[in-house]
């Protein structure tokens, strides 16, 4: 169990893109990024850590970051341009909020249809914040991604049933396919996170009679989790883009989509040692491929 653990730690810290080492109590490099293998090419797994890269203080620490403080002031600036976006992405449906809810009090006023479209804007707010609250649980690591294996198939067929009326009512049709004995290394909620938010982007933006084909199938040594549609599509442009956060293409901008479901999928599959990307193009549909080792 220890051993197993300590291989997931090792292939998180590998999956890295900052500068990390983890060391063990002797100070010796239990797992390193790329990034710092690239900065200490010398150093091997097993090795000492280089005395000039510790403080002063006695005792091993668990950590090393490597990087610069201008890389620290980049990330402050990126967290306070997330809060920006995040206030900016609140404040569009509880301004259509407030023009309902004065539209209301006007002579002849389809006080009903004011009401439920304020409904909708208000579940928009509250999907927004669940979604920000959810990928910073994700970030700050308060949340474990990669925590045990879990079957895939169930929860695949759970998640199709569960949106199969929003489907119908879009006019996509959905097909499902996994093998039985595939299993995905996450815990189950986060394979219904990342299924989740794969069906919602497909039905949300797919566009009516098309299809949806959501597999889950091992090739070799890697499992592969791929959403297909055969929609609308996105513009070459736009797919390096798609997993940004807040990133919505032309098409989508008039959708009440938040623009975190994608980078929430990114976040979770990287996290546990894969990897996701999209492909496609206008009127070829999109295709979001999640690789994880098996």
């Amino acid at each position: 169990m220890v051993k197993r653990e300590t291989e997931r730690a090792r292939a998180l810290v590998a999956s890295s893109e900052e500068p990390v080492i983890v060391l063990d109590a002797e100070q010796r490099v239990l797992a390193a990024s790329p990034v710092a293998l690239e900065a200490l090419p010398a150093l091997e797994l097993g090795d000492p850590v280089p005395a000039r890269l510790l403080g002063p203080e006695e005792g091993a620490p668990l950590l090393l970051y490597l990087g610069e403080p201008a890389e620290l002031a980049a990330y402050e600036e990126l967290r306070s341009g997330f809060t920006a976006a995040v206030s900016h992405e609140l404040r569009t449906p509880l301004a259509r909020l407030l023009v309902l809810l004065e539209s209301t009090l006007l002579p002849d006023a389809e006080v009903p249809e004011l009401v439920e479209a304020a409904r909708a804007e208000i579940d928009q707010v509250r999907e927004l914040i669940d979604d920000v609250l959810f990928l910073s649980e994700l970030e700050t690591g308060r949340e474990v991604v990669a925590l045990g294996s879990s079957p895939a198939r169930p929860i695949l067929e759970e998640v199709a049933s569960k949106t199969a009326e929003r489907a119908e009512r879009a006019d996509v049709r959905v097909h499902v396919a996994a093998d039985p004995d595939v299993l995905l290394p996450l815990r189950p909620r986060m394979i219904r996170m990342v299924l989740e938010n794969l069906f919602e982007n497909a039905l949300r933006y797919a566009g009516p009679r098309t299809r949806l084909t959501v597999s889950i199938r091992r090739e070799g040594d890697e499992i592969l989790l791929v959403a297909a549609d055969d929609g609308a599509g996105v513009a070459a442009g736009d797919l390096p883009r798609l997993f940004e956060r807040f990133y919505r293409a032309d098409r989508a901008r008039a959708s009440h989509g938040t623009g975190l479901g994608l980078a929430i999928v990114k976040h979770v599959v990287t996290a546990a040692g894969g990897t996701v990307a999209a492909s496609g193009g206008p009127g070829r549909g999109l295709e979001i491929r999640c690789v994880f080792p098996a």
